[in-house]
């Protein structure tokens, strides 16, 4: 059955009130007659209706003093004016302070009847509009974007931030997993508790224990004081473990018992503590493929994989990539000093097309490139370094050939790649800092990735693309 509208009538007038009663009898509406200001301004916010029908001359006072402050409730209701003394100029004035309608007393059951329809018709379009401006967010905590995949993950950060349930998120390399952490953080009820996150890849195995559970002193070589761990500092508020496929399997046992219980032990210490945290776990593998790897404990697996949510490659997002590009190159010209006016039609076209293996983080560094090696203006296509996007000037011959509007884009391409023959390509510069790191590090790239502030699993697949680039490159050559 069709849940009943609720309609407040505020109507001092006892027999008119019942006639317009006898009107609705048979009618979908829950009634709740008033015959004053004072008691209409009583029971709108207890009964919250959804229409109102008001009359303009009450016992205590005007009722387009109501319709002007109306009290607060859940939803605003369709408010529909109705007097015996009324008057065009009363109706526009009544009209423009907020009602839907206006009702000419005296009027019959069919005229009600047409006027309510059309009120409740306006009040389902507005619940449609705002269920549509709802959906289709440009913006989520620090998310950019509106495509339909970016709206399943605000939907979800929405859902599971309610509740203390685990989320698990799972996404390829830069798409923004610790943005979703921090969104379920900033939802949820603990929002004023610490949000502290630990990189499971970034830390060297025998350190990983003391980083998470904390240590006490002369606990191992260099433990000269007591130190508390990324557990008690997260004591109330949101633990997020990024990479936690990274883990060390010895220490995925302790980690079991610590989500089970909230309970741990300090390196070194007999003494059992217990806090009470929120758990969110981010990777960039398939969770169940290192479970069966033998990898990553079956029973934490199905501890921790409660909530799972997979964020999108930048490459699925249709035109966020634009958003996302905008917002940056507007930041990164603040920051820089520098006066850019967007980005040319044809470098919007290729940052559509390019695939963006390296995701949002990628992005990042091609803006925040161009807008450093570059002056301002409209930025341009040249300007970007896009590894797998390459500028073809056409040749000599095809330009001879060519009509002229075809030989000003041809010069213009040269142009364009001349502008930046210079300028080295990113994953190169990438190369270069990464190798030096780790050489600094005398060849630990679990340190070398802690430095640089990114996974181990990172740099490994970096150097395997490398290697395969030389090879492909030799083979053809």
């Amino acid at each position: 059955m069709e849940n009943k509208h609720r309609l407040l009538m505020v109507e001092d007038s006892q027999t008119l009130a019942a006639i317009y009663a006898s009107y609705l009898s048979g009618r979908e509406f829950e009634l709740c007659i008033v015959d004053s200001l004072a008691r209409a301004r009583d029971e709108w916010p207890r009964f919250n209706p959804d229409i109102v029908l008001l009359d303009v001359e009450l016992p205590d006072g005007h009722g387009l003093d109501l319709l002007k402050n109306p009290p607060d409730s859940e939803s605003a209701p369709e408010i529909l004016v109705m007097t015996a003394f009324g008057s065009s100029e009363m109706a526009v004035e009544a009209i423009r302070i907020g009602a839907f309608d206006y009702l000419s007393k005296p009027f019959n059951a069919d005229r009600l009847h047409v006027t309510l329809n059309n009120a409740l018709d306006q009040r389902r379009l507005k619940s449609t509009v705002d269920q549509l401006a709802e959906l289709s967010r440009e913006r989520y905590c620090d998310f950019i974007g509106g495509s339909l995949p970016m709206q399943s993950v605000y939907s979800i950060i929405d859902a599971v931030a309610a509740s203390d349930a685990t989320a698990f998120v799972c996404g390829e390399s830069g798409t923004g997993k610790e943005l979703a952490a921090t969104g379920i953080h900033q939802k949820s009820k603990r929002k004023d508790k610490p949000f502290v996150a630990l990189n499971c890849g970034a830390i060297p195995r025998e350190l990983m224990e003391s980083e998470l559970f904390g240590h006490v002193k002369g606990a191992f070589t260099g433990a000269t004081s007591t130190r508390q761990g990324m557990a008690s500092a997260a004591d109330g508020g949101t633990l997020f473990l990024d990479e936690i496929c990274e883990m060390d399997l010895d220490l995925q046992k302790k980690m079991l018992r610590f989500v089970q219980t909230g309970e741990f032990q300090k390196v070194g210490s007999s003494v059992i503590e217990r806090v009470d945290v929120r758990y969110v776990c981010a990777t960039n593998r398939v969770p169940f493929d290192e479970v069966k790897a033998g990898r990553f404990r079956e029973d934490l697996y199905y501890r921790l994989y409660v909530v799972p949510m997979v964020l999108p490659p930048l490459r699925d997002r249709g035109n966020d990539i634009l958003a996302i590009a905008e917002h940056l190159l507007e930041t990164f010209a603040l920051k820089e000093g520098k006066q850019f006016t967007g980005f040319s039609p044809n470098a919007k076209e290729q940052m559509l097309k390019y695939e963006w293996p390296g995701n949002v983080r990628e992005l990042q560094n091609v803006i925040q490139q161009a807008v450093v090696l570059n002056q301002g203006g409209v930025l341009r296509t040249g300007m970007l370094s896009l590894a797998n996007f390459v500028t073809n000037p056409s040749p000599v011959t095809s330009i001879k050939q060519a009509e002229p509007a075809e030989i000003v884009n041809a010069v213009e391409s040269v142009e364009a790649v001349e502008a930046v023959e210079a300028v080295e390509p990113l994953w190169v510069v990438e190369k270069r800092t990464i190798e030096k790191a780790i050489e600094e590090c005398g060849g630990n790239v679990n340190k070398a990735a802690r430095l640089l502030e990114v996974a181990p699993s990172t740099i490994y697949r970096k150097l395997q693309s490398w290697e395969n680039k030389a090879v492909t490159s030799g083979a053809t050559s």
